[in-house]
């Protein structure tokens, strides 16, 4: 491109390239498998006057719409949580101020017991 040199061109083509390091992990990823933390999400950032949002199974509209949470460090890594037990999602139920039976709804996938 005229009027500039070689490594300025080098420059500004580095500022279009992603230089993450870290995770992105979003609900219903196996270290966050509570998609019903969305709707958190969706209050705080108010994500509806943006045109984003949730449908009755809490995927987001329109598709192409994103989530997550950013951990800018290198040394981040994905996890899973296992299979959670029953007390745990009546204590998890408890601090959510929801009933037992809505979240083993939501978590019936990661659930160590027949719910």
């Amino acid at each position: 491109i005229w009027g500039y040199s070689r490594e300025e061109l080098l420059e500004a083509n580095d500022l279009h390239k992603i230089k993450y390091q870290g995770i992105r992990p979003a609900p219903g990823y196996p270290s966050q498998p509570d998609h019903t933390e969305k709707d958190i999400m969706w209050r705080l950032l108010k994500a509806d006057k943006v045109g984003i949002t949730l449908t009755e199974s809490l995927a987001m509209f329109p598709a192409a719409s994103v989530s997550g949470l950013y951990f800018a460090h290198p040394k981040s890594e994905y996890f899973a949580t296992g299979k959670l037990q029953k007390d745990q999602i009546v204590d998890y139920s408890a601090r959510k101020s929801v009933d037992v039976s809505v979240t083993e709804k939501w978590l019936s996938s990661a659930l160590a017991y027949d719910s």
